[in-house]
């Protein structure tokens, strides 16, 4: 009887053993899924700041203001442009492709 009562003993406090572990398993994933979904949060913030950034700098205006500026772009003269119209495609001239007046 003395062994079953031992035996019996072994098993309660394995038992226990293991349920606090299990449970300090389950709050540790717990705060570590937490921590991930901040993060997670925080990169799409961040995704959302960086995606309106870009916008921002690739506004046409923006794109012209540094060709004019940074690489001395200009827009050539009426004079010297020249129209080409694809094969089989039908021609239409207004005044204004061709640098004339209305």
């Amino acid at each position: 009887m003395m062994r079953l009562s031992m035996v019996m003993l072994a098993a309660v406090v394995a038992s226990a053993m293991v349920l606090v572990h299990s449970q300090y398993e389950t709050r540790r994933l717990f705060v570590e899924h937490e921590k991930a979904l901040k993060e997670a949060a925080r990169l799409e913030m961040e995704l959302e700041r960086l995606t309106v950034e870009r916008r921002a700098q690739a506004t046409p205006l923006r794109v012209e203001q540094i060709a004019r500026q940074q690489l001395q772009m200009r827009n050539p003269p009426p004079g010297i442009t020249q129209y080409v119209a694809a094969p089989g495609a039908t021609v239409t001239s207004s005044a204004s492709e061709q640098g004339g007046k209305p």
